[in-house]
């Protein structure tokens, strides 16, 4: 880290700079009802000749961007006064906790780590977090913070080109939000059914049950657990694969439309009513985390699990699939490039530590993983013990993890009913945490581009976020169909692995390559006083560009096909697939197409200022040839 003494000599150099750029650019002036371009412009240079500032100046130092138009300064802070902050510094603190600790820490981390070969996936998860997770996450807090504006409108300043990301984020957010919320619909249908004695998925004495089903020690391999058959043919009822979508599952179908009832509850008020959930919702999961953790431990089988767990082997570090699943697994549970962090951030008070926000959001949300994979895996130990088959040959895949292990072992304790009742409800406030994030990306982008128009059509912005939560609601009736885990399991797939790399990849070179280090510092030492360390400096520069453009490479080289345990997508649906990874993806070239239209000038002109950041705010008239007026500098020299 950099002492304090250095800190406030780069602090004071970079007020000096500032002075130079305020007495070096001249007010605009209208010249034939037309503004003049601004000739400080190219003191946006990255690395410019002369050493003055990275990003525009600005009287408060606290907005990217501020202009001078008809005379008049107007500044990026004072153009939305009304911008909500947190009541508390912790509430953004527990918010941002509570969207990275969700359900993919206890269903898609033990699910991959089971995948990748237990302890071999550590290896690569734990490096993934220090040179990707913690510098990306540090990234985001930083931008959205300083510019308090959603992820369309962050990535619109930093880069005009990519401005197509931050729509992407916001796409794939609520892609995910469609689909995310069916697991909280099988929560809340697990929760209601725990209120009976015994369990209903306790005994193999029901009517769903197959003639391979076994509560006990057996000697078949072809036999599955009671909870198994609870879950694919009571909760599910599935069919033998999406050729077949079967009926509507009624049931599923009121509590999905319930969930989004308690979704839409705890935010339409924004962030003021989601500030107050998070108190409860980021911390009662650890309680019964550590009380299963306690109870798993003595089930017989238990440390076989845990041993899968811990011990790598060692070959599968030879398998870029593995790397690939960590970083997409980081990506996915901290929330990098889905906008929801950057979004909460920008609700920030102005001075808020964002290291400290960042270290303890990626910290305790691995820590959650850890803790999520030792309750599982001691879980996958007792079942291989019920079983008689090795911990490597369980049948269990995707969220049916969590909605079959977990349950196996409430059977063993005494007071089952109750403790499945609070596992339920805990599965419940993660699913709830991630879900607010989510819901969150769409209407803030909404409010800060439409705000006015949509105000004044929907009256409230109550109506606004309801219709985002119905839309929303509509999309997911496919997955509460007989054939919904299938669907499920697709758009999970194409979404959370394949289009998140994409998107990260892009937002790394927006952010870190083409808005550039040096501005990203000097933001930072702006709001704190601090610049940040020499490691996150070369973890922007270098690593995380070079990193994720290698991952990005390789995991469509390595591509393989979604599929749900045993069965095989059809082409078709692999097609399908493919639309669901590019309803997000397309959103990216469509912004760079769209910023080349509006911008004047020759095409090489276009591309330099769709280069420059904050170009887009200061399109000049068109002047005369000859008029002696000049484009600004290159953030990345063409």
């Amino acid at each position: 880290m950099i002492s304090g003494g250095n800190a406030q000599v780069e602090l004071q150099a970079l007020m000096e700079r500032k002075m130079a750029d305020k007495e070096t650019t001249s007010d605009s002036k209208e010249a034939n009802g037309t503004l003049e371009p601004l000739r400080g412009w190219p003191n946006l240079s990255h690395g410019s000749e002369s050493g003055e500032s990275c990003h525009p100046h600005s009287p408060s130092l606290r907005a990217f961007g501020a202009q001078k138009q008809r005379g008049r300064r107007i500044d990026n802070m004072a153009v939305q006064p009304d911008r909500p902050t947190w009541s508390k510094q912790i509430e953004f603190t527990l918010a941002g906790i509570g969207n990275a600790v969700g359900l993919g820490n206890v269903w898609r981390f033990p699910y991959l780590c089971y995948r990748s070969g237990g302890g071999a996936f550590l290896v690569p998860y734990v490096f993934m977090l220090v040179v990707l997770g913690i510098p990306l996450l540090y990234m985001e807090l930083i931008v959205g913070q300083y510019l308090r504006k959603g992820p369309v409108h962050v990535l619109e300043k930093v880069c005009p080109l990519l401005k197509g990301v931050g729509m992407a984020t916001v796409a794939i957010s609520f892609i995910m939000c469609t689909y995310y919320n069916v697991i909280i619909t099988w929560a809340l249908y697990y929760l209601f059914s725990s209120f009976q004695s015994p369990l209903p998925w306790q005994s193999c004495n029901n009517t769903w049950n197959q003639p391979n089903c076994t509560d006990h020690v057996t000697n078949s391999s072809y036999s599955t657990t009671a909870s198994q058959q609870f879950f694919n043919h009571k909760v599910l009822e599935r069919t033998s694969g999406l050729e077949q979508p079967g009926t509507l599952r009624w049931e599923l179908f009121l509590l999905l439309l319930l969930s989004w009832i308690i979704v839409y509850l705890c935010i339409f008020k924004g962030v003021k009513s989601t500030g107050k959930v998070v108190y409860f919702t980021a911390i009662f999961p650890y309680v019964i985390l550590f009380a299963l953790l306690i109870n798993n431990v003595q089930l017989p089988g238990a440390m076989e699990g845990i041993k899968f767990f811990i011990v790598p082997v060692w070959d599968k570090l030879l398998s870029l699939e593995v790397w690939i699943n960590a970083a997409a697994q980081i990506f996915n549970s901290i929330g990098i490039g889905f906008g929801g962090l950057m979004t909460m951030s920008s609700y920030n008070s102005f001075n808020n530590n964002v290291l400290k926000d960042t270290l303890a959001i990626s910290i305790i949300n691995s820590l959650t993983s850890l803790l999520a994979g030792f309750v599982i895996f001691s879980a996958f130990g007792y079942m291989s013990h019920l079983q008689n088959i090795p911990v490597s040959e369980l049948a269990v895949d995707g969220p049916g993890l969590v909605f079959v292990v977990y349950p196996q072992t409430f059977v063993t304790m005494p007071l089952a009913p109750l403790w499945a009742i609070v596992f339920f409800f805990m599965l419940l406030l993660l699913g709830l945490d991630s879900e607010f994030a989510m819901v969150e990306v769409m209407v803030t982008s909404l409010m800060d581009g439409y705000g006015k128009p949509l105000l004044k059509y929907f009256r409230l912005k109550e109506i606004l976020v309801l219709m985002v939560c119905s839309t929303a609601f509509l999309l997911g009736i496919p997955h509460v169909m007989q054939s919904g885990i299938y669907v499920f399991q697709l758009m999970d797939h194409y979404t959370a692995i394949v289009s998140i790399i994409f998107l990260a990849f892009f937002e790394v070179i927006a952010i870190c390559v083409v808005f550039g280090v040096r501005r990203l510092s000097d933001s930072l030492i702006e709001m704190t006083g601090k610049p940040p360390s020499i490691f996150f400096k070369v973890c922007w520069c270098i690593v995380c560009p070079i990193l994720i453009g290698v991952i990005l490479v390789f995991s469509v080289i390595q591509f393989r096909p979604a599929r749900y345990e045993d069965y095989v997508y059809p082409a078709w649906a692999q097609g399908v697939g493919w639309m669901i990874a590019l309803a997000s993806i397309i959103w990216i070239p469509l912004g760079a197409i769209h910023t080349l239209w509006i911008l004047p000038g020759t095409f090489m002109e276009r591309v330099r200022r769709s280069l420059t950041p904050f170009g887009l705010e200061k399109v000049p008239a068109i002047h005369p040839a000859g008029s002696g007026e000049s484009l600004p500098d290159l953030a990345v020299k063409l």
